[in-house]
């Protein structure tokens, strides 16, 4: 079994502080990510939101670990009704006129590998489509 985190890293032809507004304001995030109940950058904060995959929706659980304004947003991901538990961490490095994300999410392998829609390639697909188009597509609009 893999242990080794997914990562992913962008750079977006973007300010840091649109990039992170995009990742910590509720009504931008609906708007490239998911339909969030609330957020908030401060560690502690717990918020949920639903998503799906292969026709099968998933309510995600997450905590904020660790919030750096402008620089980090980390947050534990795990689903109520299977085990597991995992951490999202995006960081953000300004470039000038650009700015480079790299999100790591570990712990995948923590969850049911039976399910597909656990599996690391899933995980891989989503995140690539997140921050590869649908993160990409908001900031080139906004």
């Amino acid at each position: 079994m893999k242990t080794e985190p997914f990562i992913i890293e962008r750079t977006y032809d973007a300010p840091v502080n649109a990039v992170w507004q995009a990742l910590t304001d509720k009504v931008k995030m609906k708007a490239w990510y998911f339909d969030v109940d609330d957020f908030k950058p401060e560690l502690g904060f717990t918020f949920h939101f639903w998503g799906e995959d292969k026709g099968v929706r998933f309510e995600h659980e997450c905590e904020v670990t660790e919030a750096v304004f402008e620089r980090k947003i980390a947050y534990s991901w795990r689903y109520p009704d299977y085990p597991g538990n995992s951490l999202v961490s995006i960081e953000l490095f300004d470039e000038g006129h650009q700015t480079k994300v790299k999100l790591t999410h570990s712990g995948i392998e923590s969850f049911p590998q039976d399910n597909s829609s656990f599996a690391r390639d899933s995980f891989a697909k989503g995140w690539t489509y997140i921050l590869g188009t649908s993160l990409k597509d908001y900031l080139q609009a906004h």
